[in-house]
């Protein structure tokens, strides 16, 4: 048995009700998950923990077979399901038909590289030369615009198509109508009612689309955009005598923008992952492939490699560098070039540490002063010297180490704030920034419930705080009052083995709205703790019968768990977090990604 039972449905796992971080560790199943986990398991033969960790990521156990097995095929949407795409799919395959010269605009970040890269790809295979611009974060925005607009049509393009942008470029557009452009949009970002007047806008958010795969990164629907557009030019007879383009060789970019996006891994997106995830490693684009090299990634590719190590070097770019080194690093046929950007990028992503390390030492002896003097709901950072490329990130670092919302503003020599903000559960930042907005206290933002963006005057950031912490004050302490850390399934450090892991991975890959596994060993000792590297706690853990297993925790060296681990060699506590294979001079082993400790002696309120 896991835990006690309580008031909640979900029982106490080792009774832990407060840990170091102050969670509540619960079974992450539920009554009826549990009984759904021993049907699985009964009616497909299967191993009870891989059963339990279907059961919780909603799996019925009349869909076992096909989650385990996720077929692309099955999965895939007819692409005229979602509103204006055979429009879309017609304009497109016009120009290609007639050698048209096609622009693209993508954003700077990696979903926007990505959704770049497999449209110039598609287009080269045909023997086409597209142009691809990715906007300069600071001098041009996010999002198409009058200039560049104008640049690439006196560049000779004659159709230009955005990618995981332009759904609200009304001002853009209007350019592009005055300079007879033509306009196809292709994006998944939310959008009110009115649209801009383009040739087609394809994006499964828009209101008026009923096709529900709203939950598709920019990089998915324009894989699904290029099926489409595949199946046109077959029609039409583009492909008598040729061979035609391998769409599937393209899964490994899709792959890297949908985990990048943090979009649901379920459905569509997993099978996306699922099978990018192969095609990686084949190393078949030798951009991606370069850049993995530099990453030091090892072994097989996983969902964390992609979203740690590959993905914040391609925003390195996008943050403070040439935002186009993303895009040519993935649809570079060269591999000299290949490797010359990845060591270009890997050069900016050390550059923005160093950065975000000053930065986030400055908004941290901030926060750290607000909370003193009043202790505010929601955190409102900002400085003259910031970067606005990463104000994101120093939001994210804050939401982190306080536990609620937060926003990081960079102002520039006018006194008008670039900012962003990252929430927690149960809050919705984009809700609060959009009624901000309407109240006259932000120029414009706008943004989702867990993140958001804003532009802000100086003079205007005390009462914005203020607005903030009025709207959202119940909300943030609702949330607070309900920290849990939920858990899969207890183990110990001898079942912690690679069998285990490879009987997980089935059920993988895992993400944003699939969890990776969350265990808890009970009562093992700490036989090892120590500082490593930039503020990560290593350690052993050691069961009863002697079995030692490796763990690390992350950048945790001054957090109350890091803590607990240092002050606790030799004794005995309970211990939660990931299993993952850390590969060394070729062999495999598993490592715990700790994630909270208890004691066990002090588990309760």
């Amino acid at each position: 048995m896991l835990g006690q039972s309580g008031e909640d449905d979900r029982r106490l796992v080792l009774g832990v009700a407060r840990s170091a971080n102050d969670n509540a560790w619960r079974e992450r199943l539920s009554g009826a998950d549990l009984r759904t986990a021993m049907a699985i398991s009964q009616v497909h033969g299967l191993p009870d923990v891989l059963a339990r960790v279907m059961a919780a990521r909603g799996v019925q156990a009349d869909e076992a077979t096909g989650f385990l097995e996720p077929s692309l095929k099955l999965l895939m949407p007819d692409p005229s399901g979602l509103v204006d795409m055979d429009a879309a799919v017609a304009r497109v395959a016009d120009a290609v038909q007639a050698g048209r010269k096609i622009a693209i605009f993508g954003d700077y970040d990696v979903d926007g590289a990505t959704s770049s890269a497999i449209f110039a790809k598609y287009l080269q295979w045909l023997g086409l030369d597209p142009v691809i611009h990715i906007p300069d974060r600071i001098i041009e925005g996010y999002g198409p615009n009058g200039p560049a607009i104008e640049h690439l049509r006196h560049g000779g393009a004659d159709l230009l198509v955005t990618l995981d942008c332009g759904s609200t470029s009304f001002e853009a557009f209007e350019t592009a109508r005055q300079l007879d452009l033509d306009v196809v949009v292709i994006d998944h970002h939310q959008v009110g009612e009115t649209l801009p007047a383009v040739e087609a806008l394809v994006n499964p958010n828009r209101q008026d689309d009923l096709s529900g795969q709203g939950h598709l990164a920019a990089v998915g629907v324009t894989f699904l955009f290029l099926v489409g557009l595949n199946r046109e030019l077959r029609r039409r007879g583009v492909f008598q005598g040729r061979q035609e383009p391998d769409l599937m060789a393209l899964l490994d970019l899709v792959a890297l923008g949908t985990v990048c996006d943090v979009v649901p891994l379920q459905g569509l997106n997993r099978a996306y992952v699922t099978r990018g995830l192969a095609v990686m490693h084949q190393r078949r684009n030798y951009g991606l492939t370069a850049l993995a090299d530099t990453a030091r990634v090892s072994g097989k590719p996983a969902p964390y490699h992609l979203g740690f190590l590959i993905g914040p070097r391609i925003n390195a770019g996008g943050r403070i560098g040439d935002a186009a080194l993303g895009a040519r690093l993935l649809t570079t046929e060269d591999p000299h070039e290949a490797r010359a950007i990845a060591e270009r990028l890997d050069q900016l992503n050390t550059e923005r540490q160093s950065m975000e390390a000053v930065m986030l030492e400055q908004a941290g002896a901030e926060a750290a002063m607000a909370i003193q003097a009043r202790d505010p709901a929601v955190l409102l950072t900002g400085s003259d010297d910031w970067h606005p490329g990463i104000v994101g990130l120093i939001a994210s670092r804050l939401k982190e180490a306080h536990r609620r919302p937060s926003f990081a503003v960079a102002f520039d020599e006018t006194g008008k704030g670039t900012g962003s903000g990252r929430s927690i559960p149960g809050v919705d930042l984009g809700k609060a920034v959009r009624r901000a907005v309407d109240e006259g206290l932000l120029e414009k933002g706008g943004g989702h419930a867990m993140a958001a963006g804003l532009t802000v005057l100086r003079e205007k950031t005390a009462d914005l705080e203020a607005f903030f912490n009025d709207v959202l004050k119940d909300d943030v302490e609702a949330a607070s009052a309900n920290r849990e850390l939920k858990i899969d399934a207890a183990l110990t450090a001898t079942g912690a083995n690679l069998d285990l892991l490879e009987l997980l991975e089935k059920a993988g890959p895992y993400g944003a709205g699939h969890a990776e596994p969350v265990f808890a060993f009970p009562a093992h000792r700490i036989s090892f703790a120590d500082v490593v590297g930039k503020g990560h706690v290593r350690a052993s853990i050691t069961s009863g019968d002697g079995t030692a297993l490796k763990a690390i925790c992350f950048k945790a060296d001054d957090k109350p768990h890091g803590q607990m681990l240092l002050q606790g060699r030799g004794q005995s506590l309970h211990v939660a977090g990931t299993l993952s294979i850390d590969t060394w001079q070729g062999t495999p082993k598993v490592q715990l990604r700790i994630l909270d400790v208890a004691d066990p002696q002090k588990t309760r309120l």
